[in-house]
């Protein structure tokens, strides 16, 4: 490294710092900042870059308008506004009809197909629970009412859910919304 007189050095290993007053073969003096006369060699020693001393070496790296455009504010981003109605929406829809669930039903005994759906709702509540998802929608279709009637009984075993009817106006009569408390000794 190239050291010249009156340069702002910073020891290394050392919390010293000073400016450099004579330069011999080996050996250079630095005046620290408590006024000390030190010797160093010139590899214990490196060049301060953020001590300027004068205003020409601030601008010699930068043209003045890069420092402008760095001071001025950047614009502020737009984000999107969430309208009140679509806050409220549940973040996670399950879709428990049986054909969504697997290929082919075909083969499948209605027992088997009331356990799968069940498996499926208790697993993606489970998930939902860890995952600390607010709302969930299952839709569980209307037909004969046996799903939906198991579907409460499953989730009135857990503590920290609240289900009830999901909207009206986009599910019709198919589908239960649950809450999930996420502190639950806030119930």
């Amino acid at each position: 490294m190239i050291f010249n007189l009156g340069d702002p050095v910073l020891v290394i290993d050392e919390d010293l710092s000073g400016i450099i007053k004579n330069i011999s073969e080996h050996i250079i003096s630095v005046e620290t900042t408590d006024g000390f006369l030190l010797d160093f060699r010139p590899d214990e020693l490196v060049v301060n870059k953020s001590d300027y001393r004068d205003t020409g070496a601030l601008f010699s790296e930068k043209s003045i308008g890069d420092i402008v455009s760095e001071k001025e504010e950047s614009p502020k981003r737009k984000w999107p506004k969430a309208r009140a109605k679509d806050r409220y929406e549940p973040t996670m829809e399950v879709d428990l009809h049986i054909d969504k669930l697997v290929k082919s039903p075909r083969g499948m005994s209605k027992y088997d197909i009331l356990t799968l759906q069940l498996d499926t709702a208790r697993g993606q509540l489970d998930f939902a629970i860890r995952k600390r998802i607010q709302k969930i929608v299952f839709i569980h279709g209307v037909g004969e009412g046996v799903l939906k009637i198991e579907l409460e009984y499953l989730f009135g075993r857990y503590n920290n859910v609240k289900f009830y009817d999901a909207n009206y106006q986009k599910y019709g009569l198919g589908a239960t919304e649950v809450y999930i408390y996420q502190n639950i000794s806030a119930i």
